[in-house]
């Protein structure tokens, strides 16, 4: 069946596409998450606990809630890639970009021949897309690159323009050191503020979207009021912790 990703149907829309980022490993956390209607949960292999098999019980559960799981690779390795997207992944996101070759690479990982390299086993996309035609599997997926390093930011508009790539995401935290900001100061920082409208204007120019990781709905709006299409709601281990020191806050209340 053709359209099962939100976030490109999102795109089609013109309406920003809205996710969670999911480090804790257990399905449970995702179909929970899910079922609040979100576009997408984007698993963590980079950053978060999530190995091979809990990363395919993790993309079960949003497909069975109707989200669309999208996989952050641990590093730009084209058979990381392929393996995510075979397990029904809708997308991937790869860390650590700095150029357009790097960027090139994982597109081919991506699409099959003769567009691309990747090697044709779909053995959970077949049946999450609804098709076996290489078209229709490849087609459905998103190739997306992280802008977080110098060099990255130094070839955004390169990096943006190659053909396949289908948005650009960026990591905050790795931009500010790689700025030389402290993290506390990042959100405020000109230099960072000015970086993060670069990385806009670049997917604006060559017409693919623009992603940002945020750690909060509030920050998530503004930032899709700047023109960002893809918004991260937060964190769930830092929102299960943020949520349990509220709540312990608040029964200690004057004691």
């Amino acid at each position: 069946m053709a359209g099962v990703n939100r976030i490109k149907r999102a795109w089609s829309a013109d309406r920003p596409a809205f996710g969670l980022w999911c480090a804790i490993p257990d399905p449970l956390v995702v179909e929970l998450a899910s079922a609040l209607e979100l576009d997408y949960v984007c698993l963590d292999q980079q950053h978060g606990l999530i190995d091979y098999a809990a990363m395919v019980g993790m993309i079960r559960a949003a497909g069975a809630a109707g989200c669309s799981p999208i996989v952050r690779v641990a590093s730009d390795e084209p058979w990381l890639l392929m393996r995510a997207l075979d397990a029904g992944a809708l997308g991937v996101v790869i860390p650590m970009i700095d150029d357009g070759a790097q960027v090139a690479r994982a597109v081919e990982a991506c699409r099959f021949p003769p567009e691309g390299r990747r090697s044709y086993g779909p053995i959970r996309a077949a049946a999450v897309i609804g098709s076996r035609d290489p078209a229709d599997v490849a087609n459905e997926v998103l190739c997306i690159a992280q802008i977080e390093t110098a060099g990255g930011l130094e070839n955004v508009e390169e990096i943006a323009a190659t053909p396949g790539l289908d948005g650009l995401y960026i990591g905050p935290a790795d931009l500010a050191l790689a700025l030389g900001i402290p993290l506390a100061a990042a959100g405020d920082d000109p230099r960072h503020v000015d970086a993060v409208q670069r990385i806009l204007r670049a997917c604006q120019a060559s017409g693919i979207g623009a992603g940002m990781h945020s750690r909060s709905g509030e920050l998530a709006r503004r930032y899709a009021e700047q023109g960002f299409s893809m918004l991260n709601l937060g964190t769930d281990y830092e929102l299960l912790t943020a949520a349990v020191r509220r709540e312990l806050d608040a029964a200690r209340a004057g004691k």
